[in-house]
């Protein structure tokens, strides 16, 4: 009778048919408690849709609002190889045909006929700069050209193999884009320059520079960002290693070197400036 008495009891926690309640409440407490969490979480959602549109529109689709987290732009090297290291052997074509055709891929868009068709002759050693015209948005907005053939031996053009079956190897170098850059000051173009680490000064041998100088011009800058520039196109910097010591690692730097760029700091010491080992392996 017990036993009986509890699963009864039990039984009307759940459903109690005398006061009709449901788990301890009626069909009117259950329906108020659902209205208030519903208008509850209407409100929630109306409040963060209100949020998120006011938000929105202190946003441009074309420049970021806030930027002050880069003040000196990174680097990169094409190609770039496993962890930044290029290694092959110069008598065998499999050790170094990727990189051949990393550059290949990479240089495409580059092509003098793509750039003439796509992008604007520009005045070089200047910036060019295209202002908006009060709430009249200079949309897109032009991109000056830059023909491969600037990279001269390094373009791929006149060295189809850009000197990697010779052991004279091309590594090309791009500074990433950052918006609105002025990257120099008194007309002065930013250059790359690049060197050997540690104890590997004696191993380096000639560099080449393409352009020459390794100069990046003026006029490539600032960027606008890649919807209001749907062709930019960044410009590039070619180092040609004439006599690099065959056999051994060589570890490289390169950096940027502007007067309106700082170098990196403590924070970020690898900021305008790219590391990588170069390993050329000869039979000779």
């Amino acid at each position: 009778m017990a036993k009986d008495g509890k699963k009864s009891e039990w039984k009307e926690s759940i459903w109690n048919p005398s006061t009709r309640e449901f788990c301890g409440r009626t069909a009117s407490s259950w329906g108020l408690i659902l209205l208030f969490y519903l208008a509850f979480y209407i409100f929630l959602a109306g409040l963060f849709s209100l949020t998120m549109y006011v938000m929105l529109q202190t946003l441009d689709d074309h420049k970021p609002t806030y930027q002050d987290r880069l003040t000196t732009p990174g680097m990169m090297i094409r190609p770039r190889g496993e962890q930044l290291e290029i290694s092959y052997t110069v008598e065998y074509t499999e050790t170094w045909e990727r990189y051949v055709q990393a550059l290949n891929n990479f240089l495409s868009p580059y092509n003098d006929s793509v750039q003439v068709q796509k992008n604007y002759d520009c005045k070089p050693d200047q910036y060019f700069i295209q202002e908006d015209s009060g709430s009249l948005r200079n949309f897109p907005k032009r991109s000056c050209q830059f023909k491969r053939s600037i990279l001269d031996e390094c373009s791929g053009n006149t060295d189809r193999y850009y000197g990697y079956n010779m052991g004279q190897p091309c590594i090309i170098i791009k500074l990433n884009r950052v918006i609105g850059l002025l990257p120099s000051q008194d007309r002065q173009a930013p250059f790359i320059t690049c060197g050997a680490k540690a104890d590997d000064t004696d191993k380096l041998g000639q560099l080449e520079y393409f352009p020459p100088n390794g100069t990046f011009n003026l006029m490539y800058y600032p960027f606008y960002g890649k919807k209001a520039q749907v062709n930019y196109s960044q410009p590039l910097v070619a180092i040609k290693f004439l006599n690099i010591t065959k056999n051994e690692d060589v570890n490289v730097e390169c950096k940027i070197s502007a007067n309106n760029i700082p170098g990196g700091t403590e924070r970020d010491k690898f900021a305008g400036r790219v590391s990588f080992k170069l390993r050329i392996n000869s039979r000779d």
